[in-house]
């Protein structure tokens, strides 16, 4: 299972047409399995304006198993990625994405982002990341 992070939704529901959101949609059609967690859920709706769109993106996104954060282990393990960045001398400028990553991990799932805060936690923490296929290119 990926997890896509909001990042990534975020250029797909904007039609960026950049690499992420066009590998998303390739994701899509060849029907993998995606997920996102409730706080990436959150982090897409709250940065919509229209009413009509917020519901169509809502439908959507309910189409993929939401993860929850409902253990306080995912919290403290958060806690400690957090502080194991900056005891390294990396910044993670949200705690939100030290939730996610941390519920990742617990669940043992990759995480399609593009993010540099989850880069600087995949250098600290056994985080997997889902990388773009090397030497694919793709069209606009």
């Amino acid at each position: 299972m990926i997890v896509v992070d909001t990042t990534v939704w975020i250029d797909f529901f904007q039609g960026a047409e950049t690499p992420e959101d066009l590998h998303l949609q390739r994701l899509i059609s060849a029907g993998r399995s995606l997920a996102l967690t409730d706080l990436i859920f959150c982090e897409i709706l709250q940065g919509i304006r229209e009413d009509a769109e917020f519901e169509r993106t809502r439908r959507t996104l309910l189409l993929y198993p939401l993860l929850r954060m409902e253990q306080l282990a995912t919290f403290e393990h958060a806690a400690r990625i957090y502080r194991t960045c900056r005891r390294r001398g990396l910044t993670v400028r949200k705690t939100i994405d030290c939730l996610i990553a941390a519920l990742c991990i617990a669940e043992d799932v990759e995480l399609f982002h593009k993010d540099t805060d989850f880069d600087a936690i995949a250098r600290v923490a056994p985080l997997k990341v889902y990388r773009l296929p090397r030497g694919v290119t793709y069209k606009r």
